[in-house]
């Protein structure tokens, strides 16, 4: 019993309940997907695979280009962004075209447009030292060329910074998050961009997320139908194997393409239709 004249004791505060990393919600997501819709992965590359057949990973093109090309296709069909690379080509040679070169467009597995010919890349220097008025008039037909010319210079700049010219190839050595980590804190340069860069030069173990990746995913109930496409590199980390990286992107994104398109999408002819929750929101 409280005396008379004291005040009663203020109840001790609850703590708030501390807030969960990106990483671990993605964890508990991952474990809840595989109790609620068990064997959903690997339906999903197993019926894409069946379709489309079962990409292997190989180099596309040597990191830097890769790096300008991933920048150039940023918000811009891939067919454009091949014609503002094979403008700095033209533009900034670093060798002529070799005797015998292959000048035929050579496809990438999960790229949308018709390929690039076999030749060495742009002079990365010049490309660097280019008045960026000039610079923008070269991209331009890659699509918002004021923006994407001052990112190509600032991670140009950045790879002379680190001290070994104009190569990346020091990344391959890093861990895949390590590495992706120096890449995004250039200007311009996100996690997909980064993520791009690393699993077609390297093979590092990360799981790039675009437009067509992040659609097909919401709509199957792979990732949360909130889930922004940022977020959904979390999720994808947490829910893949190191081996399975590779074949989710390029299947996925494949898929978006030719099939799960974001107007009027194919369902009919969809094979992962029977586990999509855009064609039938109680799938399992």
């Amino acid at each position: 019993m409280t005396p008379a004249g004291s005040k009663s004791p203020k109840p001790a505060a609850r703590r708030a309940p501390k807030k969960r990393s990106p990483e671990q919600v993605a964890r508990a997501w991952a474990r809840q997907l595989d109790t609620k819709r068990p064997g959903l992965v690997a339906f999903v590359l197993d019926r894409l695979a069946d379709a489309n057949g079962r990409p292997a990973w190989q180099r596309r093109l040597d990191p830097t280009s890769e790096l300008v090309l991933t920048i150039l296709s940023q918000n811009s069909a891939d067919t454009n962004a091949e014609a503002a690379f094979a403008s700095l080509r033209a533009a900034y040679p670093s060798a002529p075209a070799p005797a015998g070169a292959f000048l035929e467009p050579r496809s990438f597995a999960g790229w949308g447009g018709r390929g690039l010919p076999d030749l060495p890349p742009p002079d990365w220097s010049a490309v660097d030292a280019a008045p960026i008025g000039e610079l923008i008039d070269v991209i331009r037909p890659g699509g918002l060329a004021p923006q994407k010319a001052p990112r190509i210079q600032a991670a140009l700049r950045a790879l002379l910074a680190n001290g070994g010219g104009y190569s990346l190839e020091f990344l391959a050595g890093m861990p895949a998050l390590e590495a992706r980590d120096w890449l995004a804190a250039i200007p311009g340069i996100g996690k997909k961009t980064a993520s791009v860069v690393l699993l077609f030069s390297f093979g590092l173990p990360l799981m790039p997320v675009d437009r067509h990746v992040h659609r097909v995913s919401s709509r199957i109930g792979l990732i949360p139908s909130k889930a922004d496409a940022d977020a959904a590199h979390d999720y994808y980390l947490a829910m893949l194997g190191p081996e399975q990286m590779y074949e989710t992107h390029v299947s996925l994104i494949t898929h978006g393409r030719r099939t799960c398109h974001a107007q009027r999408p194919d369902c009919e002819h969809c094979p992962l239709a029977p586990r999509c929750r855009y064609f039938d929101p109680k799938a399992e």
